[in-house]
């Protein structure tokens, strides 16, 4: 299947074409972002003579510190709640599948996308969204804590592996994705843009982007546009799995939502009387064929309008070229909006969380109070009078804890640790 034929099968075809790339060899479009062409790194290295540049970062993405965190670190529930429920590592492996899948239907470089899903939540604190809430507000007066930025700190500073320069020194096209996986930070002009318009773009994203200039401005690749949706697919079922198995909910609150209630139906007339454990796995398998189903059609029709012959191309679309149909974006929304109310501000939710953002604003105080309570390593080259300085890497470090470590911290450092059950 050559570039260009996708218009000539139509949308009704689309997923045809992609059995057939699937059992034939890898397609590779026109489109996507090639290894042998990147914009290199910011420090110069030699070619490696086994992997490709973006196979290189995703093998030194896999090996961070900060990657290996990520198992002990919260996606909804905190770590002694149960051995089933998600974790950023597991989420982030699941994320990672689906970002392949997708990659390889639409012709992009899989390990690019593979590399940007493994990476998109390095820069996430101990106990998910409460822990980056907590944080942000410790920073308010000092640029407040961005998750995203985060990652880009992790990945271009406080990872120090290497002899020759501080992060893993990953390629262009890794950073772009990092930062604007989501879509531009920017206008033309350079103000904020977005989710940015009003607090501007972090610090840590413009002084990068100074010295290794990142096109905030634009849409990132299609490599990176993937790993954002396949984020959203992976973050809709695996909740929707974690809050069933926690009982926040049942299969019957969810026929609130028509497009899980046709898709519980369809459980039910192909296996009359599932037990009700395989009729979620059910559900949830059919949720994510649906979405990335979905995803390819919507993309494929949006990128045969846009005819583009460069990965350039994509960044200078104007728009998302990875994307929902109106219908399933509807879906994802009323999922989500279900999830905020079930899920995420269901009591016991709730009560955990209060408790974790006491633990990380604690921590956060006590530290800028008395940095000699940090780590030797994160006391070098700090000057203690710089309030900016030093609130940022009291950020830096809370930010890399786990939620197991943070609440060791918490119980060494006061007598009064919330448990967080």
């Amino acid at each position: 299947m050559m570039a260009g034929q996708v218009g000539s099968v139509g949308v009704d075809g689309v997923l045809d074409v992609f059995q057939e790339r699937v059992a034939g060899e890898r397609w590779r479009a026109p489109w996507s972002s090639d290894p042998a062409a990147s914009r290199g790194r910011l420090h110069d290295e030699g070619a490696s003579p086994t992997r490709s540049a973006f196979q290189r970062d995703r093998d030194r993405i896999i090996h961070s510190t900060a990657f290996r965190r990520l198992k002990h670190k919260t996606q909804v529930f905190v770590y002694h709640e149960g051995d089933h429920y998600r974790t950023r590592l597991t989420h982030t492996i699941e994320v990672s599948q689906i970002a392949r899948s997708l990659a390889r239907a639409l012709g992009l470089d899989e390990d690019l996308a593979e590399a940007l899903a493994l990476a998109h939540d390095l820069g996430h604190t101990p106990f998910g969204h409460t822990g980056e809430d907590a944080l942000h507000a410790c920073m308010a007066d000092f640029g407040g804590f961005d998750h995203n930025a985060q990652a880009l700190r992790i990945v271009t500073r406080l990872e120090r592996r290497y002899a020759g320069f501080d992060g893993l020194n990953l390629t262009w096209e890794t950073l772009e994705g990092l930062v604007k996986h989501n879509g531009p930070l920017t206008d033309a002009s350079g103000a904020g843009f977005g989710r940015y318009a009003a607090p501007g773009v972090p610090g840590a994203i413009l002084e990068y982007d100074a010295v290794h200039g990142l096109e905030l401005s634009t849409f990132a690749s299609g490599e990176a546009q993937v790993a954002a949706i396949a984020d959203d697919i992976a973050y809709d079922a695996a909740d929707i799995d974690d809050g069933l198995r926690a009982g926040l909910f049942t299969l019957a609150d969810l026929r609130a939502i028509p497009f899980l209630a046709a898709l519980i139906d369809e459980v039910y007339a192909r296996h009359p009387g599932l037990e009700t454990f395989r009729a979620v796995h059910e559900l949830i398998r059919r949720v994510i064929t649906r979405f990335v189903e979905d995803v390819i059609r919507e993309s494929e029709r949006r990128i045969s309008a846009l005819h583009p012959h460069s990965a350039q191309d994509i960044r200078a679309g104007g728009e998302a070229v990875v994307a929902f149909s109106p219908a399933i974006r509807q879906a994802d929304r009323d999922i989500k909006s279900f999830l905020f109310t079930y899920m995420y501000r269901h009591p016991r939710v709730m009560h955990v969380r209060a408790g974790a953002d006491r633990v990380v604003r604690d921590l956060f105080e006590r530290f800028v109070a008395e940095p000699r309570l940090l780590p030797a390593e994160w006391r070098t080259d700090l000057d203690e009078t710089d309030d900016a300085r030093l609130r940022r890497r009291v950020a830096d470090y809370i930010a890399g804890m786990t939620d197991s470590y943070a609440m060791d911290a918490h119980r060494r450092l006061f007598d009064d640790t919330p448990e967080l059950r």
